[in-house]
């Protein structure tokens, strides 16, 4: 057995979905702009500079979950899909993905948005594992809240090996391993794995990578 992990952002996706979903509704005037948007870009260089606080970030994001009912957030995300997301997917990416599905492996996508967003483009790249920061519901309505760990930075550690041992594995389950990101928040994982793999890395993660000669690709 195999297991192939792949982050979302700026990795499968060409661009962030956290910062393009933010972008979608102040463009449709569900939030604020000039505050918003200064917010959102804010978070976005927090983020890569590695000195984002999420709890803040999470508040941001998730708020508007919770103002909204279900159906009307679900007819945004499609919208936001289909002008948004798709868009962002390349070839590459897609080829990546089905090259581990054709193999055989087990695929799962672990990333730092949170799984209303990011549910529906695990589902377009055919991936059925998420492994995402969770929007706590009650009733069937999003609170605004987050639940459990978030999974970012070693968060994505914490939260694969809960989802390994839910599923009756561990690490030393699979043969192989592999974690595909661009980001150096995601050491933690890319340490934890046999062959992480730098996809259109930041400067830090460039850099690490051909210290440590990990592979590095390009999907975009």
């Amino acid at each position: 057995m195999q297991l192939a992990l792949f982050d979302l952002d700026n990795t499968l996706l060409c661009g962030d979905s956290d910062f393009a979903w933010a972008e979608f509704l102040i463009g449709k005037g569900v939030l604020a702009e000039d505050a918003q948007r200064a917010k959102n870009r804010k978070f976005m260089a927090d983020y890569e500079a590695g000195t984002l606080d999420v709890a803040e970030f999470l508040a941001f994001q998730l708020a508007p979950l919770a103002a909204h009912p279900r159906a009307t957030l679900d007819a945004w995300h499609a919208q936001f899909m289909a002008e948004k997301v798709r868009p962002m997917i390349g070839e590459a990416a897609r080829a990546k993905v089905e090259e581990h599905r054709r193999a055989g492996h087990l695929c799962v996508l672990v990333t730092a948005t949170n799984s209303f967003v990011a549910g529906p483009i695990a589902r377009e790249f055919g991936i059925w594992h998420l492994i995402a920061t969770i929007p706590a519901c009650e009733q069937g309505a999003f609170t605004g809240k987050a639940r459990g760990i978030p999974a970012f930075q070693a968060g994505k550690v914490a939260r694969v090996e809960d989802w390994l041992e839910a599923q009756g594995l561990y690490w030393g389950s699979f043969r192989d391993t592999w974690f595909y990101s661009d980001s150096h928040n995601d050491l933690p994982l890319l340490e934890r794995v046999r062959h992480p793999v730098a996809v259109n890395p930041d400067a830090r993660l460039a850099r690490i990578a051909a210290e440590r000669g990990w592979e590095t690709i390009a999907l975009c």
